[in-house]
């Protein structure tokens, strides 16, 4: 049952113990809106979503909540989609980050900490970026396959690199991440693009929007995805 807690607890550790920082911290408050929500070339809800964001920062130290609320149900009929995250980070001058997130769908108990039935997915998560090439890797640390869907040891890497006008990005995983749902079966999930502008609304207001063109050879999905952020 402590076993989720003690290993958030263990991020958290790692990431504060670097926290050292004169500026002082400060807690922000964000949203975005997206056409779809799709992450690692997964469409999740099948509709439009909002995706709020409340976190805590200080230097490169960083904990918050991140959550993603379809504004549909599926047309298969099931439940609109939501997601509730809490993550925390660390980012080192050198290009270096460190996290660790814990991954919950409301509608099952938050409380459910049991292995295979826990209703949390806990994920570490490693990034480096040098100029404009940039790596990610990130690996399950619990099994919840009959709760939240996440077998450990299950693996997601990413590569990007980021041209003048778009950012270009290759990702592959296996478990969840494919077809098969096998643990092992790596495969290529995500290849795509991505931009980003400033539409600008008055001399001194503009809004940031961001789109996406991707595709997943391992379903055959193809999407474009388009936001806002506030």
């Amino acid at each position: 049952m402590k076993k989720i807690f003690l290993i958030l607890g263990l991020g958290l550790a790692l990431t504060t113990t670097k926290a050292q920082d004169e500026n002082k911290g400060g807690f922000g408050v964000s949203a975005d809106i997206v056409s779809r929500y799709v992450f690692r070339g997964v469409d999740y809800g099948n509709s439009p979503a909002f995706q709020p964001t409340i976190e805590y920062s200080k230097g490169g130290f960083a904990i918050g909540a991140w959550g993603s609320y379809a504004f549909s149900s599926s047309s298969a009929g099931a439940d609109a989609f939501q997601e509730a995250d809490i993550y925390a980070s660390y980012s080192f001058d050198f290009g270096l980050s460190l996290g660790v997130t814990d991954y919950y769908y409301p509608g099952s108990s938050w409380f459910e900490l049991d292995d295979e039935v826990s209703s949390h997915a806990i994920e570490l998560n490693l990034g480096y970026e040098i100029g404009n090439f940039s790596l990610a890797g990130n690996v399950a640390l619990n099994d919840s396959r009959a709760g939240a869907g996440e077998e450990n040891g299950v693996l997601y890497f990413e590569a990007g690199y980021a041209f003048k006008d778009f950012n270009f990005f290759v990702g592959g995983g296996d478990g969840w991440h494919v077809v098969s749902g096998d643990k092992g079966d790596f495969q290529v999930v995500n290849v795509g693009i991505s931009t980003e502008k400033e539409i600008k609304i008055t001399e001194s207001f503009s809004i940031p929007m961001f789109g996406m063109v991707f595709v997943n050879p391992n379903s055959e999905l193809y999407d474009i995805v388009v936001g806002i952020s506030f």
